[in-house]
């Protein structure tokens, strides 16, 4: 399968559960603690300050979060159908269908999050994405992203969907990113004994 057809499945999945999903994250606070860490890293609080948020879905408690620190939200989504959900929702931020292997833009960005979200790029792709977020970042910008703590290629069932998932590992993902002069402020494995880690790094 190619990448193009790896991203319409990925979006044609998400399309199918957007309203579900939606209605499942409503009153999460999942992934909230680490995100205002990563926040508060940014300092700037009495400066205008964008965001990026790739695998975006219907935004919710994450780009709530966002927008109350005062951060212009710009979300990246395969999925149309979640997609319009963000866009009703969240009128002021910009929501853009686009896949994040592919997807190229000159904007920088103060934060960058992409919270379970490229752990669906394929395997062979994952060290150019990362490479190419980390290209994305202001100076003294602070990335956000989880990832699996295995190295390889999966498939799980999910909402009775085959859900695709890939890492590089955490190793690599340090060595990626100190290649790219983003240096590791936060690493945690939030969810042991499941295989689940949040990196923030800032680029220097």
């Amino acid at each position: 399968m190619n990448c193009r057809d790896h991203a319409s499945e990925i979006a044609e999945h998400y399309d199918a559960i957007a309203a579900l999903w939606d209605a499942e994250q409503k009153d999460s606070s999942y992934g909230t603690e680490a995100l205002m860490r990563a926040i508060t890293m940014c300092g700037m609080e009495h400066k205008r300050r964008n965001a990026l948020d790739i695998g975006c879905g219907s935004g919710g408690r994450m780009v709530r979060l966002l927008e109350g620190h005062a951060f212009q939200v710009t979300g990246l989504d395969c999925s149309e159908k979640m997609l319009a959900i963000a866009h009703e929702q969240h009128p002021a931020g910009t929501w853009l269908h686009g896949d994040i292997i592919h997807w190229k833009t000159s904007e920088r960005y103060d934060l960058i999050l992409a919270w379970d979200s490229i752990f669906h790029v394929p395997f062979d792709k994952q060290e150019d994405v990362l490479n190419s977020i980390c290209g994305m970042l202001k100076q003294d910008g602070i990335l956000i992203y989880t990832i699996g703590d295995e190295i390889g290629e999966h498939v799980s069932d999910w909402h009775d969907r085959s859900f695709y998932y890939s890492s590089l590992g955490i190793e690599k993902n340090l060595d990626i990113l100190s290649k790219n002069e983003c240096h590791l402020r936060h690493l945690e494995l939030d969810q042991f004994p499941l295989k689940h880690c949040i990196i923030i790094a800032k680029k220097m």
